[in-house]
């Protein structure tokens, strides 16, 4: 991959993904339990737009089925997300899905348009209707969760996490300050925060345990029967005792700033966009895929131990 030319995205766009699969999500439900799994395992579970709307209906199945109690978020494969597609062959980009909010279709929109609109949607407005779902939701976490992962963790209510497992948010090397869902001054402390955005390295599992962020960390060979052992006793409790204990929490979350600091981050966000098309280093500020995944792994091993 290259990184976009300058004014690509003031022109007509053509949709050239090539989807390697047509099932990049599964789900199943068992014994009061919904099991939604991120299926593009030889892409480290990527998340294009294919995915998002996969996604976005495995959700509304499992809340529509009364016998479901509790969700389970995994990935197959090593890894459970590498964060946002930029750069496999199914990264959809320009094409145009049937849309869950009432934002209009970015596709054919000039300029910063294009970003603003289709981010509203496949991440900001995604993570938040997620984040939002009336029934527990567990992230079930093993490998790599980078990035737009992150996003995809820290919409869940509980986190059970491999110890094998880093988190990484390495965006701000592209200009941008940190990923859409920006939920980092919650999910961490402020100047922890502000490290592991300036430094762009992996969290290991146990200092993010240590942070607050995560609930559990368990032994690799252990981490689906824990998860699912944690998941059957939370499906023992009253559906509307979880959904009303749920929702007081995110509101708490709310009066603490989240969606306020997600609201503020998201406009710098766009910023970070647009200024890196008007020098001419496109959206993600001359970096891509191959790029990205270079850097990413000369972080892996800090200078300050972790």
């Amino acid at each position: 991959m290259t990184p976009e030319q300058p004014g690509s995205e003031f022109m007509k766009r053509e949709d050239a993904s090539s989807y390697e699969t047509e099932t990049p999500v599964l789900y199943e439900a068992r014994d009061g339990i919904a099991s939604i799994t991120m299926n593009r395992p030889q892409f480290n579970n990527a998340q294009n737009s294919q995915m998002t709307y996969a996604l976005d209906d495995a959700f509304r199945h499992a809340v529509d089925d009364d016998a479901v109690r509790v969700i389970v978020l995994r990935g197959n494969g090593k890894h459970f997300s590498a964060g946002h597609d930029i750069g496999t062959p199914g990264r959809d980009v320009n094409k145009s899905f049937d849309r869950a909010h009432l934002w209009w279709d970015h596709a054919n929109k000039p300029g910063a348009e294009f970003n603003y609109a289709r981010e509203q949607e496949v991440y900001v407005g995604m993570c938040r209707r997620w984040h939002d779902i009336p029934k527990p939701t567990i992230a079930m976490v093993q490998g790599a969760c980078v990035a737009g992962g992150l996003m995809l963790a820290w919409i869940c209510d509980l986190i059970i996490a491999s110890e094998d497992a880093f988190f990484q948010d390495p965006v701000v090397r592209m200009g941008i300050p940190g990923v859409e869902y920006f939920a980092h001054a919650q999910e961490l402390n402020p100047r922890i925060a502000k490290e592991f955005l300036f430094l762009g390295e992996r969290m290991k599992a146990d200092r993010a345990y240590m942070m607050g962020m995560l609930n559990r960390v368990v032994p690799a060979g252990e981490l689906e029967q824990q998860t699912y052992e944690i998941a059957a006793r939370i499906a023992q409790q009253p559906r509307l005792g979880l959904a009303l204990t749920k929702q007081v929490l995110n509101r708490a979350e709310d009066l603490q700033g989240l969606r306020a600091t997600i609201d503020m981050a998201y406009g710098y966000h766009q910023l970070a966009h647009a200024h890196g098309q008007v020098l001419g280093n496109g959206h993600l500020g001359g970096h891509d895929a191959r790029s990205m995944v270079s850097a990413n792994k000369q972080a892996a091993t800090p200078g300050v131990k972790q």
